[in-house]
């Protein structure tokens, strides 16, 4: 801050037309110098042609109504007046930013924006003070340095020559416009002096900020000084304190303490601590006994030996390694899901066979409600071991893995050692639920933490914050569940064995809810078995009608709305039993919500059905072409990503190139606008799966031709014709067998998939597999209708 600065440039006076920089967080008065710092492609053009120029600029402050830093801007978005500065020095960075060295020169209003140039320019109107010495001026003058000075004194922040160098100021407008730059006030009060130029006026304001500032600073100063007070009144209780249990120790008196302290020894005795652990323990026990249970560093101390001799080291539980038995177990929580079972029976088998195996960290992967969660419970029963869940979703802090540092207040190990000692057992079943759902920010990343966790050739020497010595997890069963593979890191999913969780076929859902769902809502509603019964077509009519889902969530709520409300007329005394069919549904459910539209929306030229993978399973989606008269545009909506529009493009280039071959007018485009729209405009969709979806609605719209009656597709394209593989074919497939589709398009490259896709879905469905466009055309056309006579 200086009233002149070497190199300061002349200035014979400020144009009437300035180059603006709008700021906002920042202040500058005339006569200061300011350091500043502007990105943005505007305020990067405006300071490159001040400095090819004259070097000036103005600079004005936001309103706090204005949340745009960047323009547009309107002149109601700024305050009245600004400051004229002159750039002293200028200095790129490599991030595209300019550092900017300027000092103020006056004020200036601004009377009309303009335009013209990328940056703002305003014509302005130059503002000058009205100043007046008198004996009252120089009053407020000694009185505004006598209020700086005990500022500098009090504040810790600011040199002490500040104090000295606003003696010399002899100008009253340039002294307010120093002290104002100084002191903290808030942007407001500083622009209100800004646009005062009555010095005297001005003298007084900036008097009454100060005036403020300094009750403020010597307000802290006290506060400080009783901190002071108090921080030496307990050291002073602490060497009393000391002496006292010298006193004690000399006449030979025991108190609580020295239990305590024979307690903590004797149960780091009994854990048999592994080595490392037992020396920490130790160390911590020593300091201990050195504290006196009323200083805090004493409960710190306390609760770390409380989870060191807490935790279980050297426990564990046995595994029941009955093969048989474990199925069986398998079996009765959980219909279906015969790959996930198959897999922990090799486990089971592995671990009879080579008892120090390194356990796998398996990873369910699936649409929400097909089973994961409760899949992990299952596999603890079987194995007869502990089971630990947590849940993963949401967490931002890498400290909710790996602890706490015992220097923070408050400390407490991280999740992983917690659901450790709760479960009392070292080889507990751990599931890490939504562990897709992992976030990060400036606390840290979880899931690095997490790379240490789930790699069995590392996790036997975990490291967690709090406890600072290495825990062995190489015993637990780490289980992981996910709805989405992609949001994991790539290195963290390179650690987890992925078994896919498929949505359940309309057959599995009535045998789950038979088996599991009706006779869980019949007991969780006050219901007995033999006063409720749903028949097998009610349970069909609740799947088919009133959801759609992979999973089963849905129809459980479904079956509980059911069962309430006939618990509610047995309690009524209206009835005594209920039998539930597929025509007393609407009693209790209202109409149906989901229709059958595939056959009535395909019925016509230009709309085809295709099939989508979603994060909660697979859906089929209708693609619809019309033409109107044009200039041979193309319009997409139904809020398409960027990949789904090329499709579409490229299907339109396809239909160009090889117009002759299908029997289209080669000029179709003539005259002609063509409008794709993919309804459920609310949803955003995206992929290239649609690819020959788009292409065969153009073709069936161009050739008057209908695609056949319940025939679904997906696959992508290329330019020349190709259909590409696509994926989720599992999950797409038996979302179409749940909607009644009997005929599915698939690329020849995904003939693989249907390996996993469930024996009954593949004998009633009929698979087309193709590797060219023309061929899904003849497949899904069908022939043209003969011309009306």
């Amino acid at each position: 801050m200086s009233q002149k600065a070497s190199g300061e440039m002349k200035i014979a006076s400020i144009p009437e037309i300035l180059p603006v920089l709008p700021l906002a967080g920042a202040f500058v008065f005339p006569k200061m110098l300011f350091p500043l710092e502007v990105s943005g492609a505007s305020a990067v053009s405006l300071i490159d042609e001040a400095m090819a120029g004259d070097r000036l600029i103005g600079l004005v402050m936001l309103k706090q109504s204005c949340d745009q830093a960047e323009g547009p801007h309107k002149i109601e978005d700024f305050y009245g007046v600004g400051t004229s500065v002159v750039i002293l020095r200028m200095a790129k960075t490599a991030d595209n930013k300019t550092q900017l060295l300027l000092q103020g020169i006056g004020r200036f209003r601004i009377v009309e924006l303009l335009e013209g140039k990328p940056y703002l320019r305003a014509r302005v109107e130059n503002l000058e003070d009205r100043e007046v010495k008198d004996i009252e001026v120089e009053a407020l003058m000694a009185n505004l340095v006598g209020l700086f000075e005990r500022i500098v004194k009090l504040s810790p922040f600011l040199p002490q020559e500040f104090g000295a160098m606003a003696k010399t100021v002899s100008e009253p407008g340039i002294l307010s416009d120093i002290v104002a730059s100084v002191i903290n006030a808030p942007i407001e009060e500083k622009q209100k002096l800004l646009e005062i130029l009555d010095v005297k006026e001005r003298l007084r304001e900036v008097t009454r900020l100060v005036n403020h500032q300094v009750e403020i600073l010597e307000l802290g100063s006290k506060i400080q000084s009783q901190v002071k007070d108090d921080m030496d009144k307990s050291q002073r209780e602490y060497y009393l304190r000391q002496q006292l249990s010298a006193i004690r120790k000399e006449l030979g008196e025991t108190d609580d303490e020295k239990v305590e302290i024979e307690e903590y020894r004797a149960k780091i005795e009994k854990k048999n601590l592994p080595e490392e652990a037992k020396k920490e323990a130790q160390r911590e026990l020593a300091r201990l006994s050195k504290m006196h249970p009323s200083s805090a560093e004493y409960t710190v101390a306390a609760t770390y030996l409380d989870w060191m001799t807490a935790l279980p080291w050297n426990e564990r539980s046995e595994d029941n390694l009955d093969i048989k038995k474990a199925r069986r177990v398998l079996d009765e929580d959980h219909y279906g899901l015969e790959k996930a079972k198959r897999r922990i029976i090799e486990y089971l088998a592995v671990r009879k066979l080579k008892p120090d195996s390194k356990g796998p960290i398996l990873c369910f992967a699936g649409p929400p409600g097909t089973g994961k969660t409760s899949l992990g419970h299952s596999i603890g029963r079987a194995l007869g071991r502990k089971f630990i869940r947590i849940s993963l979703g949401g967490i931002h802090d890498e400290a909710e893995i790996r602890g706490h540092r015992r220097t923070y207040v408050g400390a407490l190990p991280g999740r992983i050692i917690q659901g450790i000692r709760r479960a009392e057992s070292n080889n507990p079943v751990f599931m890490l639920d939504e562990i897709d759902k992992v976030g990060s920010d400036f606390r840290g990343d979880p899931s690095s933490a997490l790379l240490e966790v789930l790699d069995p050739e590392q996790n036997f020497s975990f490291s967690d914050h709090y406890l600072d010595v290495p825990f062995d997890l190489s015993h637990v069963m780490f289980i992981t569940t996910a709805n989405i593979l992609e949001t994991i890191p790539p290195a963290l999913r390179d650690r987890l064995e992925v078994i896919e969780l498929p949505g359940y076929t309309i057959d599995e859902k009535i045998r789950i809810a038979q088996r599991y769902l009706i006779p869980r809502q019949t007991e969780a509603n006050g219901l007995k078995p033999e006063q409720i019964r749903i028949t097998k077509s009610a349970i069909g009519k609740i799947i088919t009608g009133y959801t759609r889902e992979a999973g089963v969530r849905n129809v459980e709520r479904e079956l509980a709305a059911v069962c309430r409300g006939v618990a509610s007329q047995i309690a009524e005394g209206t009835i005594e039993r209920a039998k539930i069919t597929a025509r007393d549904l609407h009693r209790f459910l209202g109409s149906v919500r989901i229709t059958e539209e595939a056959a009535a929306r395909t019925s016509k030229p230009g709309v085809v059905m295709g099939l989508a993978w979603t994060p909660a399973g697979g859906d089929i989606l209708f693609v619809e072409a019309t033409a109107m008269k044009g200039k041979g545009g193309l319009t997409l909506t139904g809020q398409l990503g960027d990949v789904m529009k090329e499709s579409a493009t490229a299907a339109l280039s396809f239909l160009r190139a090889n117009a002759q071959e299908l029997g289209i007018a080669k000029d179709f485009l003539k005259g002609t606008d063509i409008h794709i729209h993919v309804p459920s405009g609310a949803t955003p969709k995206d992929g290239p799966s649609a690819g020959i979806t788009m292409l065969t609605a153009l073709t069936s719209l161009l050739t008057n031709r209908t695609v056949k009656k319940d025939l679904a597709m997906t696959g992508e394209i290329t330019l020349r014709g190709l259909v590409l593989p696509v994926g989720g074919v599992k999950e797409k497939v038996i979302a179409a067998h749940r909607a009644g589709v009997k005929t599915i398009i698939l690329p020849k490259w995904n003939r693989k998939d249907l390996e996993d896709i469930p024996a009954k879905v593949c004998r009633e469905i009929v698979f087309h597999f193709v590797d060219e466009m023309m061929e899904v055309l003849r497949i899904a056309l069908d022939k043209a209708p003969e011309p009306a006579k």
